[in-house]
């Protein structure tokens, strides 16, 4: 039952931790202060709240773009100083200025790239000592140029905490409330899990989300919560390498894997919270024989701690230009940070860190930067990682403590088997007796649980073309009629069971 919580009104004023930080900076005689975020209007509220402070001590603040030229922004002098709209313009001024200031340049990234505009930076902050003159440059992007590199310093603009948070919730809740003259239902748990997962946005996004939880039906429930978590990721997931799984599974779609589900259970509780004196787990390695069931298994463990499941595509992150793959990967993982809590799928990981004769070096990056991520990453982000290939895995992943548990997902055995039909059997809403399942399991040995929904998948088909309903002897036929990858790969499949006997944990 939702309880109607009684909402105020409350004001969203920036961290004082933030403040002090940043008038810190600014008083510190640093030349200039580099702002990368997209909230340009949570930085703006930052200086704008040290405002009155600074011009205490005699320091305006300016501010600058390329569309309304510059203008004061701790006084109102009217309209702005168009006569300065243009970069070199806006430079010169400033460094002509024998007053000092702070002065916010909105979106000057792209204009970094002449040579005169870096000049110009360059000579403001070399004469900082005889007026000091402070510029702040705020973009979502901004690459120094090596000139002036050395004369900055940046300043990183946190996300709302979770106090800022609740109070966004709040005043969304009161906004509905005014208008609408009754109280947003809700209950505890629901509000504690929004304020918790909206972490990692900016306060516009924040906001927004907040909005889609709450003002369509004036209630915060425990089924807006997915909506929000969805949303949350397309605003994250700007690259694309990332991709959210909106239809995770459940064990009872998972044929076999015993130990592995009972590893994955008995770890719940530390995961959820609900064991917080106890560590949370960091992830799996699942190395196997394709088609037995990791990609499931990912999903699953998704499923049983009721969390998003993002897919990381190793392949996507690739790039031509030297240093973009690495970038590429450690925004991946920030987003997955930001997800938290969230399972993270690496499909085929190999296909990612494999090194080789022809690898120029980024794949040795690429594992660097992923491995640091694996033992420095503080969020509850359960990785699982899927290989095939065991003898391209470099041994910087594979050894002890990368990860909790490397599993051996096998071919499966009988009762494996008999599971695996049942399941597929059941999901296409066909008749098979337990005596049946039992029979073809056993008729089966050797074919990996992929290769048994294939067969499934033909006898239906062929079923529907021969005008009868399916039965055990239409699966048979075609069971019979393949040859499964143990047999096509033999010597593989061998080699790799033989591999991982004294090296993993069987996961069945």
């Amino acid at each position: 039952m939702a309880d109607v919580i009684p909402w105020t009104t409350p004001a969203v004023p920036p961290s004082s931790d933030a403040l002090r930080e940043l008038e810190a900076l600014l008083r510190s005689r640093v030349p200039l202060v580099v702002i990368e975020t997209r909230d340009e209007p949570r930085a703006l509220e930052l200086l704008s709240s040290l405002s009155p402070r600074l011009a205490a001590a005699h320091t305006p603040v300016f501010q600058w773009t390329v569309t309304d030229g510059l203008r004061r922004l701790d006084v109102n002098l009217g309209a702005s100083q168009q006569h300065n709209a243009e970069p070199d313009a806006v430079l010169k001024s400033i460094r002509a200025s024998n007053v000092a200031g702070i002065y916010i340049l909105l979106d000057f990234h792209p204009f970094l790239a002449d040579p005169v505009h870096v000049r110009l930076l360059k000579d403001i902050c070399l004469d900082y000592d005889r007026t000091a003159r402070t510029i702040v440059l705020i973009s979502a992007e901004i690459v120094l140029p090596r000139e002036v590199e050395h004369l900055a310093a940046r300043f990183r603009l946190a996300f709302p905490d979770r106090g800022e948070r609740r109070a966004i919730i709040e005043k969304v809740a009161a906004e509905w409330t005014r208008t609408n003259g009754e109280k947003v239902r809700t209950d505890r748990k629901s509000l504690e899990l929004l304020i918790e997962n909206l972490a990692g946005l900016s306060v516009g996004d924040t906001e927004r989300l907040a909005r889609k939880a709450i003002l369509d039906d004036g209630a915060l429930l425990p089924s807006d919560l997915p909506t929000v978590m969805k949303a949350k990721y397309e605003l994250l997931n700007r690259g694309g390498v990332l991709s959210f799984e909106y239809d995770t599974a459940h064990f009872a779609d998972l044929g076999g894997m015993a130990r592995l589900k009972d590893w994955l259970k008995l770890r719940k509780p530390a995961f959820d919270g609900t064991a917080p004196q106890i560590e949370p787990p960091k992830g799996v390695l699942l190395l196997g024989v394709q088609g037995c069931g990791k990609s499931v298994a990912a999903r699953a463990a998704a499923g049983i701690y009721g969390v998003p499941l993002l897919r990381l595509d190793f392949g996507a992150i690739q790039n031509k230009y030297i240093g973009e793959s690495e970038r590429n990967l450690r925004e991946t993982l920030a987003t997955a940070n930001v997800m938290a809590p969230c399972v993270l799928w690496i499909d085929e990981i190999e296909k990612g860190v494999a090194t080789g004769d022809g690898d120029s070096g980024t794949s040795r990056r690429l594992l660097g930067a992923f491995l640091t991520w694996l033992a420095e990453r503080k969020t509850k982000v359960f990785v699982v990682a899927t290989a095939n290939d065991i003898a391209a895995l470099p041994p910087e992943l594979i050894r002890k403590g990368r990860f909790d548990e490397i599993f051996f997902v096998d071919l499966p055995d009988t009762a494996t088997r008999a599971d695996v039909l049942r399941i597929h059997t059941r999901k296409r809403k066909l008749q098979l007796t337990d005596a049946e399942a039992t029979q073809l399991a056993a008729l089966c040995d050797g074919f990996s649980g992929a290769e048994i929904e294939q067969a499934v998948v033909s006898a239906v088909y062929a079923a529907l073309a021969g005008g009868h309903t399916v039965g055990a002897q239409d699966i048979l036929r075609e069971l019979k009629g393949t040859r499964p990858l143990s047999v096509v790969m033999a010597e593989k499949v061998a080699e790799l069971r033989e591999w991982a006997a004294e090296r993993t944990v069987p996961a069945n």
